[in-house]
């Protein structure tokens, strides 16, 4: 590991967590003046709206809203950008932080033109994460076609330090030697934007996830719906590739349940009748059954949600799902009781997909460095600190709320830096 030189951002801003809601805070603190610091500990910029196949209001794709961000961040002086980076600690005071950072080896430096050589002759395979495990990409990858920065990263776990990417590399941007490295910045304020986690589905035994591979996560659906994803968009069953013809969507798969998130998760509504959508571009024909406790489309979006309802080809029913019974045929069973009529539902589909619950991201590095956090792990705001949370590290958020509490943390942390 090598130590760097302290930074100086005397009066800037440390932004953590590259998200929307951390480039939203960064390029605001940036374009009146402010230096920031803004980083990110995966290898790419983007978090998890980069994952996503549609974005509202618009349904837009993740180029519509990330790709001019990238853009204006590259172009602007005034902010220093680093990717595979996590805060190790935090010292002093409002308006005299000293911010010890590490950056873990990318193992690619910035000779990295993006050729792809590396890739084609390197012999080792990994899961492919930003896929969620659906299929498999090289020890030596770029995350995703929009990747920012656009240059490769080794996965050190995935390497077996064989040699033959640095003999394809013609420019010499291959280090499997490279060590990891620590500075440390000072800075006046601090934005922690460290976004959320879809909330793990194997904790909820009676859902059954893993039992099948004919149930998958609300994230997954967005992977396989995505041009990118691991089926190039065409949405099909993991496994067996199977086109479903039927579609059960679990609402509420880990929120407001005391045993696990205890509040509501906001955006899983919304989430499954946009994926209904993309069935529906898809699959006219798919018949569609919804299991939820309450439908939340707030304001504008109800409008959205009467469309859905009102298809002969999608059923609403009002009841808690008990279970989820793998089928020898490759589908699963869904176990429901019809909370309005009383009637214990079976619904047998070729695809079960659960609306997990949004979980915030930056427990552990805020708990690390004593960020106050409420009960459910979500960061505490404190201008007397000159701490700040944006974006889903606040609450649970669409992309929309996500920006816009962003940019009031970027007004907050100016004055705070004052």
């Amino acid at each position: 590991m090598t130590d760097e030189r302290s930074a100086s951002g005397a009066g800037g801003v440390l932004v953590v967590g590259g998200g929307i809601s951390g480039l939203t805070t960064a390029l605001e603190a940036a374009e009146v003046g402010k230096d920031v610091f803004l980083i990110e500990k995966n290898p790419y910029m983007g978090g998890r709206v980069a994952q996503l196949n549609q974005y509202f209001p618009k349904l837009c794709p993740p180029s519509c809203g990330l790709e001019i961000n990238f853009k204006r961040v590259k172009n602007n002086r005034k902010i220093r950008m680093y990717t595979m980076t996590e805060v190790q600690s935090v010292s002093g005071s409002a308006g005299m932080y000293q911010v010890t950072l590490e950056t873990r080896p990318r193992g690619v430096n910035n000779n990295c033109t993006g050729c792809n050589a590396c890739v084609e002759v390197c012999p080792q395979e990994r899961d492919n994460d930003f896929n969620f495990g659906m299929d498999k990409s090289k020890a030596i990858y770029k995350a995703h076609e929009m990747a920012f920065p656009m240059k490769y990263v080794i996965d050190a776990q995935a390497c077996d330090k064989c040699g033959k990417c640095v003999e394809a590399c013609r420019y010499n941007a291959i280090e499997l030697d490279m060590a990891a490295k620590t500075m440390t910045v000072d800075v006046s304020s601090i934005v922690w934007a460290t976004g959320w986690n879809p909330y793990d589905p194997t904790k909820m035994e009676n859902l059954k996830y893993g039992s099948s591979q004919a149930i998958i996560t609300n994230m997954m659906m967005e992977r396989l719906a995505a041009p990118g994803g691991p089926t190039d968009g065409r949405i099909l069953r993991p496994g067996d590739n199977k086109e479903p013809e039927s579609f059960a969507f679990v609402q509420c798969a880990g929120s407001r349940d005391e045993n696990h998130l205890e509040y509501c998760s906001y955006i899983c509504c919304m989430a499954t009748l946009k994926q209904i959508t993309y069935i529906r571009e898809r699959y006219p024909e798919a018949r569609v059954t919804v299991f939820y406790i309450d439908l939340r489309s707030p304001g504008k979006y109800e409008k959205f949600r009467e469309k859905l309802m009102a298809d002969d080809k999608v059923t609403f029913i009002k009841g808690k799902v008990a279970d989820i019974i793998a089928e020898d045929d490759g589908g699963v069973t869904v176990v429901a009781e019809n909370a309005v009529t009383g009637e214990k539902v079976h619904a047998k589909v070729d695809l079960a997909v659960l609306a997990t619950g949004m979980e915030p991201a930056g427990q552990a590095a805020a708990a690390k460095v004593g960020v106050d956090m409420d009960s459910n792990g979500f960061i505490i705001s404190d201008a007397g600190k000159g701490m700040f949370a944006a974006g889903c590290a606040k609450k649970a958020a669409d992309v929309v709320t996500s920006t816009q509490n962003s940019t009031a943390a970027a007004l907050k942390a100016i004055q705070a830096s004052r």
